[in-house]
């Protein structure tokens, strides 16, 4: 983890005064998009609206990041397209990681939410429309979000979902994975993907305040991960598996030369 503590103060005031600009360039590109949202919502129906509302969210990264000083690079992409759909399972170390795999995830999807970011004003517009959501103290709630990927995957879009459960503030690559996402994947008989996605801690470090650095993400996906022939009881056995891939390709890319150069 990333903590305030271990950033040096220079860092803090000048990556902090960035911070403003970005706050202010967030709110005015999602004002805009979330209008966009809005004419969406009213015009189109499922999944039509899904892969208009997506569309919207392109444009907004795609001026977002550049503008911000963040570069993103994507390996492994043809791994999506034109196929599918498939449960995709990513880590998670930053909020960041939310505006990078809706967007750039080819072909039309949505994500499993936190249910609490959707109260805030204006962006739970955004976020609503490009997810399920899910209160995870709610048993209710997990059942119905689980319905909901269901019907998500049977009307042809990938699932994005963080198996860690939460931002992975840990020393450790990876945090254990949840059985959700495995489960999902066996019972609709889709194909996992795994995605890695690497820097957006840097960028915007969870407990870090004030603060926002400008760095290259990469988002990585991995060859599909076939669930034929496996059954609900072997949920485990899946979900170990695409833990340990996700596992070491993310420290063998961590220990090549200059990886973390900017």
């Amino acid at each position: 983890m990333i903590e305030r503590r271990t950033i040096p103060y220079w860092q803090r005031i000048l990556f902090g005064v960035f911070a403003v600009y970005v706050a202010l360039l967030f709110l005015v590109t999602m004002l805009l998009t979330a209008l966009y949202v809005a004419i969406c919502d009213l015009c189109f129906r499922e999944p039509r609206r899904t892969a208009m509302v997506l569309k919207g969210y392109r444009v907004w990264m795609g001026v977002f990041l550049p503008l911000t000083g963040c570069r993103i690079r994507i390996r492994g992409k043809e791994r999506l397209k034109g196929r599918g759909p498939f449960v995709v399972v990513a880590n998670h170390r930053s909020f960041v990681d939310i505006l990078v795999m809706t967007p750039f995830v080819p072909g039309v999807n949505k994500t499993l939410a936190k249910k609490e970011l959707a109260s805030i004003p204006v962006f739970n517009l955004i976020y609503r429309a490009g997810s399920v959501l899910v209160d995870r103290k709610n048993p209710a709630s997990r059942v119905k979000s689980y319905e909901a990927m269901k019907e998500v995957l049977q009307q042809g879009m990938h699932m994005i979902i963080y198996p860690e459960g939460t931002r992975n503030t840990t020393a450790e690559p990876l945090r254990p994975f949840q059985d959700g996402a495995f489960a999902l994947a066996i019972e609709t008989q889709r194909p996992i993907v795994p995605a890695v996605l690497f820097h957006t801690e840097k960028i915007l470090p969870p407990g870090a305040g004030l603060y926002f650095r400008p760095h290259r993400i990469e988002l990585h996906f991995l060859p599909p991960v076939s669930v034929e022939g496996y059954d609900r009881n072997q949920v485990q056995e899946l979900k170990q598996q695409v833990f340990s891939l996700m596992k070491q390709y993310y420290v063998q890319c961590l220990q090549q030369p200059h990886w973390n150069k900017s």
